[in-house]
């Protein structure tokens, strides 16, 4: 009994040591296999804090069997503005054509007038010095002509507005630099990711290569809303996986992807807080410093609701104080604006606007084009 216990001791033992060292072996292979995972995440980590990620919309829409939507062309977006605007409920051009036509014009006429353009958002300057010139312009004097009426107030509405005013994107210019880089700026509740959003699908309409960063670190579903957008674009957007994290490092990350990846524009969408304002813009300065490390800020475009009116001139003086904008954006610029709000945004921060939002729809985005515009507020 002793000998064949030994026996099947000895048997037993180099069974054990083999199981052993194969369990080990399994467990060193594992490991590798982790530590090789986890350096290759490591490696696709554009930066530790915070950690970010690169949604990238063009290969999970070929998966799924379908493409990006094709952007509407700037030609027809410009057709569609003047339409919208011609049939919108804006009192201006009407009312002034309605008055000018009148025989023998009064003082009180004149009076009507000016007051027409102070209700439309022009402004109480450009109001003022718009009725000078008409009244000194002999031709409205008498006129029974209603075209001519027309095309006399037009002139003047233009020269107003601004018909020489270069109101091309640095983004779309021989000389942009690559990425070309836009920071979005304005209050909440504008519409400043949603223009973001569709910013970028007119730059695929131009075909641009785009990346969108989502900076606006502080409101949960506004990295997620951009994300959207890129989907139907076929854009990528940069965003933080975690909510609160430093805009400055998004950006930061958002400015080297687009570099890495040889981008035509960056468009950078950041947070809005007014109601600390010194914190917000201290903010948007670090973002600013923090994206020309990497590469230089070109544009720097403040999206503003045109219903909102003088109270929106508030906000937008806040902005124009304290980073340097290049353009506006206005929003909402359909039946329920009032389109003197160009006139008077344009005088009050001395920039041009650039661009109009014209409906809810993702291409619902245009330049600006004084043509169009004005003769959408005299049809």
């Amino acid at each position: 009994m002793n000998a064949k216990r030994k026996q099947a001791q000895s048997t037993n033992q180099p069974q054990s040591a083999a199981q052993s060292e194969s369990v080990e072996q399994s467990q060193a292979l594992s490991a590798d296999t982790s530590q090789q995972q986890q350096q290759t995440q490591q490696a696709q980590q554009p930066q530790k804090q915070p950690q970010t990620q690169s949604t990238q919309p063009n290969a999970a829409a070929t998966e799924h069997g379908s493409q990006p939507q094709e952007p509407e062309s700037i030609a027809s977006r410009l057709t569609r503005l003047k339409a919208k605007l011609g049939s919108s409920a804006n009192p201006l051009g009407k009312a002034l054509f309605n008055i000018l036509t009148q025989d023998n014009l009064s003082e009180e006429d004149w009076e009507d007038v000016e007051d027409t353009l102070l209700l439309a958002d022009v402004g109480a300057e450009a109001s003022e010095q718009l009725v000078e010139e008409l009244r000194r312009d002999a031709r409205i004097h008498g006129e029974r002509d209603p075209q001519a009426v027309r095309d006399m107030l037009k002139e003047r509405l233009l020269d107003i507005v601004g018909r020489d005013t270069d109101r091309s994107l640095v983004a779309l210019r021989e000389d942009a630099g690559q990425p070309s880089v836009i920071i979005m700026v304005g209050v909440n509740g504008t519409g400043k990711t949603t223009t973001a959003g569709k910013l970028a699908r007119l730059f695929v309409a131009q075909h641009k290569q785009v990346v969108l960063g989502a900076a606006d670190t502080f409101r949960a579903a506004a990295a997620d809303q951009l994300v959207t957008w890129g989907e139907r674009s076929g854009v990528p957007v940069v965003r933080s996986e975690k909510d609160g994290a430093d805009p400055a490092s998004v950006a930061f990350d958002a400015a080297r992807t687009a570099q890495e990846s040889h981008a035509d524009v960056l468009i950078i969408d950041t947070a809005g807080r007014l109601q600390n304002k010194a914190n917000l813009m201290d903010e948007l300065g670090k973002i600013r410093r923090v994206v020309e490390k990497t590469t230089p800020v070109e544009e720097v475009l403040l999206v503003l609701d045109a219903t909102t009116g003088q109270n929106g001139m508030m906000q937008a003086k806040v902005f124009a104080e304290a980073i340097g904008i290049t353009g506006v954006v206005l929003t909402k610029l359909d039946g329920s604006a009032k389109g003197g709000i160009v006139v008077n945004v344009q005088r009050e921060l001395g920039v041009p606007v650039k661009l109009v939002g014209l409906g809810e729809g993702p291409d619902d985005l245009a330049p600006f084009d004084p043509q169009s515009f004005v003769e959408g507020m005299l049809a």
